[in-house]
């Protein structure tokens, strides 16, 4: 971490889009009939060590009025969510528009308070009998559903969206046996682009998860070979993918598919932090350097637990050729004031990446509140927080309202921190 308080002033360009990230499976509660819904109960019955379910969540299905007041209250622009399929089509072909009302419901209150939805397609979450059936792995056998499914929802929500993003983070996986699911994603995303555009005029993308790798020793060849695979199969893929309508795995046939080339208006990337890989273990991905570890939570080896916003400027430079939206960008941290950091130095980072000629036309931060991350609720995402004991009551950090001043101002100068900060912030 830099010193903070040396870093000087910095716009954006007018019509820089500001705004925050959720996931329903995260925030709603009781997505009952998701797969993730269906792990959770499997691993707490499994008796897996610090496995926690979802539950209520931040019981955001019953309370989403209130969040899109925060929302307003903190001067957001735009908010990023998902729609969860599992709630709107439960059992294979039984769709409940009461489901889909309520979603509409949702995007006509934030429509109300002025606020733009960049909505989610699939955040992880599916309905459970679509994953038995191997879900996204299986694109000749499963595209119908999927089809049918956004023949459904497309003509009814299309109107309210400004930014879509079909799926979220699908690269984000390294075994071979997943391989399947990582190339016919691509395909399925492909699809549903074009199905969207006879619908909506709204740009299109894919939340990518873009994570730089880096090899532990920068002049080792059996590290710098692992690095560029890893980029390969989880980058690079999909970017070329895009680009040319060619879609390269290992271990798979190559597909040239022109339904694919150009399924993406825009780059949505989520960005947290930079993969250093070792070719002299076992597991190859390792954590931080002992010397730049910042352990912010009570969570031993937790992936974010390094500040390394240089790893946008690496990022984002290799993607001129089309505008980029920061779809996620956040720090999971016990004491807010490391988030306060945090938000100055990545949007540093940002606005040099903006020097350098990268069109990035927003940054919505992650996330909202603090949420459900995937099997724990001890990571800290939020500019909110929930007290889930008494009956999810909401508390605006000072973050929260630190991130208000730059939207308010379209960036950042020294003095807005030293109303929050006196000093850096320690562990």
């Amino acid at each position: 971490m830099t010193d903070i308080f040396s870093i000087k002033g910095f716009k954006f360009p007018d019509g820089f889009l500001w705004g925050s990230a959720s996931a329903g499976h995260q925030i709603e509660g009781n997505n009952i009939h998701s797969n993730w819904w269906h792990l959770e109960q499997k691993n707490k019955n499994a008796g897996v060590p610090g496995w926690e379910c979802s539950e209520l969540a931040c019981n955001s299905y019953e309370m989403y009025e209130e969040d899109s007041r925060i929302l307003k209250e903190l001067g957001h622009q735009v908010y990023r969510l998902s729609m969860e399929w599992s709630r709107i089509e439960p059992n294979e072909g039984e769709f409940h528009p009461e489901e889909l009302d309520h979603y509409i419901k949702v995007f006509e209150d934030l429509q109300s308070k002025g606020i733009k939805i960049n909505l989610t397609l699939v955040h992880f979450a599916v309905p459970q009998w679509f994953e038995e059936k191997n879900g996204f792995a299986d694109y000749e056998n499963n595209l119908k559903y999927w089809e049918r499914y956004l023949n459904y929802v497309l003509p009814k929500v299309s109107k309210y969206v400004h930014t879509w993003c079909v799926m979220n983070e699908f690269n984000l996986k390294y075994a071979v046996q997943t391989f399947d699911y990582k190339f016919n994603c691509v395909r399925f995303h492909a699809r549903a682009y074009h199905m969207i555009k006879q619908y909506s005029s709204a740009p299109v993308s894919t939340a990518h998860a873009f994570v730089q790798y880096f090899a532990k020793r920068q002049s080792d060849k059996f590290d710098l070979a692992l690095q560029n695979y890893y980029d390969c199969i989880c980058n690079e893929y999909w970017f070329h993918a895009i680009r040319t309508g060619e879609l390269i795995l290992p271990y798979k046939e190559c597909v040239y598919d022109k339904e694919i080339k150009d399924s993406c208006d825009y780059w949505a990337v989520n960005s947290y932090k930079r993969q250093i890989v070792d070719a002299r273990v076992p597991s190859t991905r390792v954590g931080a350097y002992p010397f730049t570890k910042v352990q912010m939570i009570n969570k031993e080896n937790f992936y974010l637990n390094e500040f390394n916003p240089e790893c946008l400027i690496h990022n984002y430079t290799r993607l001129k050729d089309k505008p980029v939206f920061i779809t996620e960008n956040g720090v999971s941290s016990d004491n807010d004031e490391f988030r306060i950091a945090w938000l100055v130095e990545y949007l540093c980072a940002v606005k040099e990446c903006m020097n350098m000629g990268v069109d990035i036309m927003g940054y919505l931060y992650w996330s909202l509140l603090d949420n459900y991350e995937w099997g724990s609720y001890t990571p800290r995402f939020g500019l909110v927080d929930v007290d889930r004991n008494n009956n999810f009551k909401r508390t605006i950090k000072p973050s929260a309202y630190f991130f208000k001043e730059i939207i308010e101002n379209n960036g950042y100068n020294p003095e807005m921190l030293e109303k929050y900060l006196k000093h850096a912030p320690r562990l």
